[in-house]
């Protein structure tokens, strides 16, 4: 190919996101403007011959956690025809919630929690959990394979039998699962989601809290967000500095973001670090959507 040839990006989604990402048309439409040729495409089209783009960029392929097997198969295939992004080896990572272990061995301040495998005891695995954490009234129960909160809930101490049947619901299907305690100021704060983008700060928001009491877990793609643009606090800019320096792969990457609570002292830890398919959120930010499209054209070197 020709140096001066326009680059051919794939923005990859999913056929049941593709109206549900308010991202991809403002990307789409800002990556042609400076320059490039793009395709929307569904991850698990499978007369798509990925060899003819320059650059696939994960989208929104939100259903990569009811087929995480076949998705990783496909990450795996489309790497060898194609460049990638994020690469395989982070997203292989970061779409299995175990990452928030290795963060917090590294000294990464992230909301405490108690992994759960297939085969342990249910009963006794929530016993020792609420055990540990006696201050709080609340607590969650979500699978370490999922997104956008499906089968994630929020639980009552005074109710465990709900919570256990939660739980062994995900163990009987062999999921792992992660208990964590339900930080209240979530309620009045919300979270708040910093964006990086080649490792540099673009923009953050506020999310709504999304664990009510008494609500089961969604059965959508991912539950209803309610978002607002946030300045985020030094301290909070300081800990999502922190954790992309404990990725475990070499950066800066082209995209991440993180999600950030406030624990009952004030504190912010991270609930979520998102380097696999995060929504972005162009819309709060004005600038934003082309910032990240020329980061994007910068990793899109066409290959001869």
């Amino acid at each position: 190919m020709h140096p001066a040839a326009a680059p051919r990006i794939a923005l990859v989604t999913a056929a049941a996101a593709r109206t549900l990402d308010d991202d991809l048309a403002p990307l789409a439409a800002a990556l042609a403007a400076q320059g490039a040729v793009v395709t929307i495409a569904d991850w698990d089209d499978a007369t798509i011959d990925w060899s003819g783009f320059d650059l696939a960029l994960l989208r929104s392929t939100w259903d990569y956690s009811l087929r995480l097997p076949e998705f990783l198969a496909w990450v795996a295939r489309v790497t060898t025809r194609t460049r990638l992004l994020n690469p395989p080896e982070v997203v292989r990572w970061n779409t299995d919630k175990h990452y928030l272990g290795e963060l917090a061995r590294a000294g990464v301040a992230v909301v405490p929690g108690a992994f759960v495998e297939p085969g342990a005891d249910a009963d006794a695995a929530l016993r020792a959990f609420l055990a540990a954490h006696a201050a709080h009234t609340d607590f969650v129960i979500k699978p370490c394979v999922g997104a956008g909160s499906r089968d994630a809930q929020r639980h009552r101490r005074d109710d465990p039998d709900a919570a256990d049947a939660h739980l062994r619901r995900l163990l009987d299907a062999g999921r792992s699962a992660l208990l964590q305690p339900y930080l209240d100021r979530v309620d009045a704060d919300g979270e708040t989601a910093l964006l990086f983008f080649d490792g540099a700060f673009s923009h953050a928001i506020r999310k709504g809290p999304l664990l009510r009491r008494d609500e089961g877990p969604t059965r959508a793609l991912f539950a209803p967000e309610h978002i607002q643009a946030r300045t985020p606090g030094a301290d909070e800019l300081a800990l999502a500095r922190r954790t992309l320096a404990a990725i475990p792969f070499a950066g800066p990457l082209l995209y991440a973001r993180i999600d950030l609570l406030r624990d009952a002292r004030g504190r912010p830890v991270v609930l979520e670090l998102e380097l696999a398919e995060p929504s972005l959120f162009f819309a709060s930010a004005a600038g934003s959507v082309e910032r990240f499209a020329a980061a994007v054209l910068a990793r899109a070197l066409p290959r001869g």
